[in-house]
């Protein structure tokens, strides 16, 4: 079968990943549920249905700005993240308000810049959403880096969050690449490639080095597990567990959630990685219990231009 490159194509395979994103987001935010904790060991489900997060709200807006554009144009994604914010969903504060101050009228650039003394978030925001980017560049990771990047800078000027999403959407790529993923340990050196140097390529080269552990607890003792929601103590743990289980989206789900920390994240991250590939497809059953996307979001082939 041809591989289909032509925006269709690109919009099917980026609408997979951001499935996954959700399932993944929408199942993770139910463990933040003191009640439901017992079914997380047991790796039971909750009862649905299962609302998903500002981590999919902003995915759905990736995925619509890259349908309309073909590309990542940064004042489209600014507007649609601040048009379609709920802000019930679960964002930052420091989020929240760039957001409110966006639809309110103002510039995202200076926004963005001013965020923590002028240091910009190094928050894993603009990795959790960036996944079905690199579904729809699956035939050329570094250009979903790139975009990945440009992606970022709405929301997320630190280089750490900056170079977090470009690893997201690398990852992704080469997961739905048309020769079909690579090996774990081949995964993982090409998005260390791929990405510049910086604490989370650092964790991505430890991640590396630890493919061969099978207790995903002390893999995110070391890499972290998104606990302080910052990029890099977030995707390098995420990109471990996603690497180790390609084409098997229940057993990513459940490695990624039973080690903690920001588990709607983590488990979106992965969701997304895994589901950009053709053996990735989240159960139906999961799929089922998940919210449905907003209807806001393109949902049918796109015209080639």
């Amino acid at each position: 079968m041809t591989f289909d490159l032509s925006p269709g194509g690109r919009l099917d395979r980026a609408l997979a990943s951001l499935r996954g994103l959700a399932v993944g987001d929408a199942l993770g935010s139910q463990f933040f549920v003191p009640g439901n904790h017992p079914l997380l060991k047991r790796r039971e489900l909750p009862s649905g249905p299962w609302q998903w997060t500002d981590d999919t709200e902003m995915a759905c807006s990736v995925v619509a700005v890259l349908a309309a554009h073909h590309r990542i144009d940064q004042d489209a994604l600014a507007h649609s993240f601040a048009e379609h914010h709920d802000f019930d969903r679960g964002y930052s504060p420091a989020v929240n308000r760039l957001l409110r101050l966006v639809r309110e009228g103002g510039d995202w650039r200076e926004l963005a810049a001013a965020l923590f003394n002028g240091q910009g978030s190094w928050g894993n925001g603009a990795a959790m959403r960036v996944a079905p980017l690199g579904a729809w560049y699956a035939d050329d990771p570094a250009q979903a880096t790139h975009q990945a990047e440009i992606s970022a800078y709405p929301t997320h000027q630190h280089r750490e969050a900056v170079v977090g999403a470009m690893a997201v959407a690398a990852a992704a790529a080469l997961v739905a690449s048309p020769d079909g993923p690579p090996s774990p340990g081949a995964l993982l050196d090409e998005v260390v490639a791929l990405v510049p140097k910086s604490a989370v390529g650092a964790g991505l080269r430890r991640a590396r080095d630890m493919l061969d552990y099978g207790d995903a607890g002390t893999v995110a003792a070391v890499l972290g597990c998104g606990r302080r929601t910052s990029a890099h103590d977030t995707v390098p743990f995420a990109l471990w567990s996603a690497a180790r289980s390609l084409g098997d989206y229940e057993r990513a789900f459940w490695t990624t959630a039973q080690v903690g920390g920001d588990v709607d994240t983590t488990c979106a991250i992965v969701g997304g990685v895994i589901a950009a590939g053709k053996a990735g497809t989240p159960p139906a059953e999961w799929v089922a219990r998940t919210e449905a996307l907003p209807k806001w979001v393109p949902d049918v082939r796109v015209t080639p231009s």
